[in-house]
C-alpha cells in the first residue's frame, strides 16, 4: 500500500500546485487579509474535491456526464467565478481605506465565507469527477487484481494529506508575499486575480458547448 501512498502524495501536489481558479481567488484574498482568508479558500475548496473524490472512487462519475446534472452545476461554477472576478477588479479599482486585520477577508466577509467560497468553486466544477473516475482506474492498473476499496482508501488518504500539506505552504507563501508587495502591487494584482477569475468563468462555460 505504500507505493500507492506516495504515488498519492505526488498526483495531490501536482494537481494542487497547477494554477487555477482556486489559487486565484486565495491569492486575491491573501494579498489584502493575509493567511487566514487565503487558506480559508484553500480548506473549503478541498473538502468540496472530497466530494468529487468519494464519488468518482466510488464509480459514480458517469452520473455526472448527463447533461441534466452537469450543466446546472457548470452554469453556476461560471457564474460564481464571474461574480468574484468581477469582485476582485471592484476591489481593485475601490480600495478600502487601509489595510484589513489579517483574520479578516476581503470585502469583509467572515472565514467561514471564505471556507464557503472554496467549496463552492470546488463543487461548481463537475468536471472534477472525471478527474477522480480515471483515479479509480489508475490505481487499478497499478495494483492489478489487488485493487479495491482498502486501495482506493490509501488513495484518498494519500491525496488529501498532500492536498492540506499545500493549503498551508500556498497560504503561507502568499502571506509572505503580501508582506512584500505595497498598495498599489496589492490593487494590480487584485484587478489580475479578479481578470483571470472572469477567463476561467469563460473556459468552463466552454466546455458545455
Amino acid at each position: 500500500m505504500s507505493e500507492i501512498f506516495t504515488l498519492a502524495l505526488w498526483i495531490g501536489l501536482v494537481f494542487n500546485a497547477a494554477p487555477g481558479a482556486v489559487f486565484s481567488e486565495s491569492l486575491r484574498r491573501g494579498v489584502r487579509g493575509g493567511f487566514g482568508p487565503a487558506f480559508a479558500v484553500q480548506a473549503g475548496s478541498l473538502a468540496g474535491d472530497a466530494v468529487w473524490a468519494v464519488l468518482g472512487l466510488a464509480g459514480v462519475g458517469a452520473l455526472f456526464a448527463v447533461p441534466v446534472l452537469r450543466v446546472p452545476l457548470t452554469v453556476a461554477g461560471c457564474v460564481l467565478l464571474a461574480w468574484l472576478g468581477l469582485t476582485g477588479l471592484r476591489d481593485a479599482a475601490f480600495p478600502r481605506p487601509g489595510p484589513e486585520p489579517a483574520g479578516a477577508v476581503s470585502g469583509g466577509r467572515s472565514s467561514r465565507g471564505a471556507v464557503a467560497v472554496g467549496a463552492a468553486m470546488s463543487l461548481g466544477n463537475p468536471w472534477n469527477v472525471v478527474y477522480w473516475s480515471g483515479a479509480a482506474g489508475a490505481v487499478g492498473a497499478v495494483l492489478g487484481e489487488d485493487a479495491g476499496a482498502g486501495s482506493l482508501a490509501v488513495f484518498f488518504a494519500g491525496f488529501m494529506t498532500s492536498s492540506l500539506a499545500w493549503c498551508f505552504v500556498s497560504a503561507g507563501l502568499i502571506a509572505v508575499l503580501r508582506r512584500a508587495l505595497p498598495p498599489v502591487a496589492v490593487r494590480v494584482l487584485e484587478a489580475a486575480c479578479g481578470a483571470a477569475l472572469i477567463v476561467f468563468a469563460v473556459l468552463l462555460a466552454a466546455r458545455l458547448l
